[in-house]
């Protein structure tokens, strides 16, 4: 079963976004996340920040790539929910530990933090909606 039809079999809730809208919003979101990463790791790269400033994003990167191998590739619900949890704690803490460096870093993951809230919300539904232990 190709992954499409395996996420369109699984029981979600009502509000569910179609996929070409999450595709959009991520559309959206991956150049603001682009820049302001890349503005942390560079500043980081020329000693202007300290490592585990860029360590908490490298983490929350990582996270985000991570899903949907998870998700759509082993299929594995919990797994993917709970890298879902660490993307959303992780830009908590990007926010936190950028604010007194560079404010507008901390206010560009505003967007990111939203949407990865209420898919942090679709997620856990659509775990709990379909996920038994065997």
């Amino acid at each position: 079963m190709e992954w499409m039809e395996w996420y369109n079999n699984l029981a979600k809730p009502v509000w569910t976004p179609a996929p070409a809208t999450i595709g959009m919003i991520w559309q959206i979101l991956y150049p603001i996340i682009a820049v302001s990463f890349g503005f942390v790791f560079w500043r980081t790269i020329r000693g202007q920040l300290q490592r585990r400033t860029a360590l908490i994003f490298a983490v929350n990167l990582t996270a985000n790539l991570l899903f949907t191998p998870l998700m759509f590739g082993l299929r594995n619900l919990p797994l993917a929910t709970a890298d879902i949890l660490i993307v959303w704690a992780t830009i908590i803490g990007m926010a936190a530990t950028i604010w007194k460096h560079h404010r507008w870093v901390a206010f560009a993951q505003i967007p990111y933090f939203v949407w990865v809230s209420i898919a942090t919300v679709l997620q856990l539904s659509i775990t709990v909606m379909n996920w038994s232990p065997s």
